[in-house]
């Protein structure tokens, strides 16, 4: 079988050969419809490069560190990153090689080209797989051509490709790449065109912007949009954007250049471009049986078909859902710089304000009615300040992820999580809270009544300690592990002295300090050109913003609750003291419309099994904090498990919550059953260098306080019991 075949050669190759757009696109120029020349690289060249260069396995443990159904988009990103930095890092077989620039040969010039996936079972009836594998643009040369074919064989793994296919039920290891090399038509105009909407039945739809297709398509550009109707092509509807960008390109890729003042007041097709798009669109779909979503550009007054497929929204919901809300965390660089803006111009100080507000509240001077109404108000204040969490700070921790993809794209580094470097000792606010909390310990062992803790152990603290102390607590809150979300002071006081008491007896936890960390910088500005030096710059500031508000976030929202929680407090004081008549109702049901939520999810709570009764040695999960560290282990399975641990034991929880990281810097090492390198705990555990492995399976049911573990953060395994045991009973 070819490795290289030219697109007009394609003729009776099944589609588990060329992959669904080479073979649409092929059908398509045989149909006398205006194509770029093209080549498909086809899937034997994947299965040999993936085969002899020994990846097949290596993906295959990346997969299995535990059942792939199981496995939450935190830890399916991570594998996926590290499956791409496989590709990235991987040499080429000679012979493969060899073969390839062979096939190549002919095909190539000094024409810039895209590289594109064509993967068998994208743009099928069955499903689309639309944006979830790459296509790069503008790419020139053997060398940047064979680099880009393995990057899209790589998204063949991407974090959205996998979970795609476990949604539609398919087998992630059977999977294979074709790649579409084609030649780059740089077009006036360019967009998209369903000849039936997804929403309506009895309309087409066209978009169009100036420049090149994939701002449009990356959401950097905004279309002008034309609803038509299907039967007659009569435009029902115009949207009109504010036009004053188009992506083209430049050097070796692309870039968002300002729209000409005369196209802004332009839309970028006539309305007979808008009717010749739509008839190109009704005549594919006559040619390939549906409904068709077909990519195009206009070039010298031609349109020109990128690639066409099925409209699979039609008849399911695969724009819906968790995997749609999924993808919608990914954006641009363009769209996260943008956010950027809004979070820490507006959202972040409007929150701020917020609650400084209800802290400025006297909630003991309220009436009863008008206690009942704060509690309601703030009750609506928080939940608001929820729904903004998800839209808008979830998606900006994509800026993490933006970055290490550059970071990874540039350097190539070995470790696929070498770019945590340049993000760890970025200023956090749980760090800044631990960094008091470590000024409070030494006050208390610099007192003169310290007496190795013994003389600080009451209930009545010295004058000045009681006064820091609460200080303290007016700053940041409650402690979790304090029974009851709306406990009172004492409370709080007493279980924070029990843990400055622990602190104080042992040294101060170190923050890590990453050495390397300006090498490092140095190494990844050093790979972009001057021109790009601006990007580079940015998308490194755009990954420590993002980084930071990821750590960051959970606490401001967890000031915004506390005041709700202060609200609620009051009115439970009230009315435990026997409050009676209309004002002790109206409390009564707003405390209820509040109701009960715990600040650490039990790890029972969406893994209903017991514990085993034998326990494997070794349980797999994500390396998530470089190190190895032994220590008895401190499970966590209720919020009061938090009060009795020790200095050096191993923190094993479902997850560390913001309001858990008190604790941290007692332990020599951080166990989660949820995953993720970029989950609140493992953010933690590098600031401190403390080794963390995450996604660990039941971890809070097969391991005991007590047992005795070991952690390497390296690998991304936990081991139970001293060296020489295999099992242990439980």
């Amino acid at each position: 079988m070819k490795l290289v075949v030219p697109l007009s050669e394609i003729r009776e190759e099944p589609v588990a050969w060329v992959g669904g757009k080479a073979s649409a696109l092929a059908r398509m120029k045989q149909h006398g419809v205006l194509v770029p020349d093209a080549v498909c690289v086809t899937t034997e060249a994947y299965r040999l490069f993936v085969g002899e260069a020994g990846l097949t396995e290596r993906i295959l443990m990346e997969l299995s560190r535990k059942p792939f159904a199981q496995m939450r988009w935190e830890e399916v990103w991570d594998a996926a990153l590290r499956i791409r930095n496989l590709f990235l890092t991987t040499p080429w077989p000679p012979l493969l090689y060899g073969a390839l620039a062979a096939g190549l040969d002919g095909f190539l010039d000094d024409r810039p080209l895209v590289v594109r996936s064509s993967c068998p079972r994208e743009d099928s009836a069955e499903s689309s797989f639309a944006g979830l594998h790459e296509s790069y643009v503008n790419v020139r040369g053997l060398e940047a051509t064979l680099e880009h074919i393995k990057l899209v064989w790589a998204s063949l793994w991407s974090d959205g490709a996998l979970l795609y296919r476990r949604e539609l039920g398919g087998d992630v290891h059977l999977s294979s790449m074709a790649v579409l090399v084609q030649h780059l038509v740089t077009g006036e105009a360019s967009g998209v065109v369903f000849s039936q909407s997804p929403h309506e039945a009895s309309e087409g739809v066209v978009e169009a912007v100036y420049g090149l297709n994939q701002g449009l398509v990356d959401g950097t550009i905004e279309p002008d949009h034309w609803r038509l109707d299907r039967e007659t092509g009569a435009v029902l509807e115009h949207r009109e954007p504010l036009r004053n960008s188009y992506l083209g390109p430049d050097g070796m890729g692309t870039r968002t250049f300002a729209l000409p003042e005369a196209k802004a007041h332009t839309p970028p097709l006539t309305p007979e471009g808008v009717t010749h798009v739509f008839e190109l669109a009704c005549h594919l779909e006559r040619l390939f049986g549906s409904a068709q979503d077909l990519e195009w550009t206009l070039a010298k007054g031609k349109i020109h078909a990128l690639q066409s497929r099925p409209i699979t929204t039609l008849d399911s919901s695969d724009t819906t859902g968790r995997n749609a809300w999924y993808q919608s965390l990914h954006r641009s660089y363009e769209n996260l710089t943008e956010l950027r803006g809004r979070i820490e111009n507006h959202l972040l100080p409007e929150m701020m304000r917020a609650v400084e507000t209800m802290a400025g509240v006297p909630l003991h001077t309220l009436s009863d009615s008008d206690l009942a109404g704060e509690i309601g108000k703030r009750l609506e204040i928080n939940e608001r300040w929820v729904l903004v969490y998800w839209s808008e700070f979830i998606p900006y921790a994509h800026g993490i992820r933006l970055f290490g993809q550059v970071y990874n794209d540039a350097v190539k580094p070995e470790d696929p999580f070498e770019f945590t470097t340049l993000l760890t000792h970025t200023p956090l606010v749980g760090m800044e809270r631990n960094r008091h909390l470590d000024e409070l310990a030494d006050l208390f062992r610099a007192h003169g009544d310290w007496q190795d803790g013994e003389g600080l152990g009451g209930r009545t603290l010295p004058t000045e300690l009681e006064e820091a102390l609460m200080v303290f607590i007016d700053t940041y809150g409650a402690l979790p592990w304090v029974e009851g979300r709306g406990s009172r002071p004492q409370q709080t006081k007493e279980a924070l002295v029990t843990l400055l008491l622990e602190m104080a007896r042992h040294p101060a936890a170190a923050e890590s300090i990453p050495e390397e960390a300006p090498r490092l910088e140095e190494r990844f500005l050093g790979c972009f050109a001057d021109e790009d030096q601006a990007y580079a710059q940015g998308v490194l500031s755009l990954g420590r913003s993002s980084y930071r508000l990821r750590d960051d976030d959970n606490i401001y929202m967890g000031q915004l609750e506390a005041q709700l929680l202060s609200a609620v407090d009051e009115g439970r004081k009230r009315l435990d003291d026997g409050l009676k008549g209309p004002g002790a109702e109206q409390l009564r049901n707003e405390i209820e419309r509040f109701g009960i939520r715990t600040t650490i999810k039990s790890a029972s709570s969406d893994t209903a099994v017991e514990a085993p009764v034998v326990k494997a040695r070794q349980i797999m999960g994500q390396p998530a904090g470089q190190g190895v560290a032994q220590g008895k282990a401190r499970v966590i399975r209720t919020p009061e498990d938090l009060a009795a641990l020790k200095y050096g034991e191993i923190l094993v929880c479902d997850v560390v919550e913001p309001n858990m990281t008190y604790v941290v810097p007692l332990t020599a090492g951080i166990v989660e059953r949820r995953g993720g390198m970029l989950i609140h705990g493992a953010i933690i555990a590098r600031e401190y260098g403390l080794p963390c492995v995450t996604g660990v399976p039941d971890a809070t049911l097969r391991i005991e306080t007590g047992d005795r573990i070991t952690v390497d953060g390296y690998l991304g395994i936990v081991t139970i019991g001293e060296a020489g045991d295999v099992f242990k009973q439980a």
